[in-house]
């Protein structure tokens, strides 16, 4: 667990700079909004480099051209930041992601589609919502301080859901005789969404180094080759 974030000593209950941070959230002006969101997109940045833990409010200042105080104008800590840039985004996009994995597994196609059709589906939403979701997929959920919050728990139950959606998909395809039988199905279930996830570590939409397209074709040819039963 990360260590208590050291506040400025106005930035204390009751504080004046406690009361104008609430004023400002609260009247919602244009420009305070809009440098509010500005910074949640640099700490977004700064938590994907540096892990959760590892960043600082120091470090997103820096990013944002100003000293660490000012960022209590904003918001109470880094935890709050850490909380909004993922409460927002996060719930969002697995929302969106996990709606689209339930039409595309009640299509009449075979199951080899549908799994190609959610591996593109991640891949792309990942590339589309960069660099948000990929800090929630490298940051271990027992780490952070809402981990017990109801966001947390519903985040949670979504990723599961998301999840069974893909075994039955998979063991779908082995019911048919598209997959091959002899592997374990949550294995197999795994071996896909680590496969998925890791490229959290190396894909950076826009370095042209690997695109999107290519990742999907590249995984879904190593994923699909292994599992296709064997005649």
């Amino acid at each position: 667990m990360a260590s208590p974030t050291r506040r400025p000593p106005e930035s204390a209950a009751g504080s004046g700079l406690s009361k104008r941070r609430r004023s400002a959230q609260i009247e919602g002006s244009a420009t305070y909004q809009a440098k509010r969101n500005e910074l949640l997109q640099i700490a977004g940045d700064v938590f994907k480099e540096k892990g959760f833990e590892a960043a600082t409010l120091n470090d997103i200042a820096a990013r944002f051209g100003t000293d660490r105080a000012a960022i209590y104008y904003y918001f109470a800590g880094k935890e709050e930041i850490f909380q909004e840039v993922f409460q927002a985004t996060a719930k969002k996009v697995l929302d969106e992601n996990l709606a689209e994995a339930v039409r595309i597994s009640g299509l009449e196609i075979s199951a080899h589609e549908k799994l190609r059709m959610l591996i593109r589906l991640q891949i792309t939403s990942y590339e589309a919502n960069y660099p948000y979701v990929y800090v929630y997929i490298q940051e271990d959920m027992g780490k952070v301080a809402f981990q017990s919050t109801p966001w947390a728990k519903e985040m949670v139950r979504k990723t599961r859901r998301f999840e069974g959606i893909v075994t039955d998909i998979i063991a779908e395809g082995i019911k048919n005789g598209e997959f091959r039988s002899d592997l374990s199905v949550p294995l197999v279930v795994r071996t896909l969404f680590g496969m998925v996830n890791w490229t959290h570590r190396w894909f950076k939409p826009g370095d042209r180094k690997y695109t999107a397209e290519q990742t999907v074709e590249t995984f879904s040819a190593i994923f699909f080759d292994g599992l296709r039963h064997q005649d």
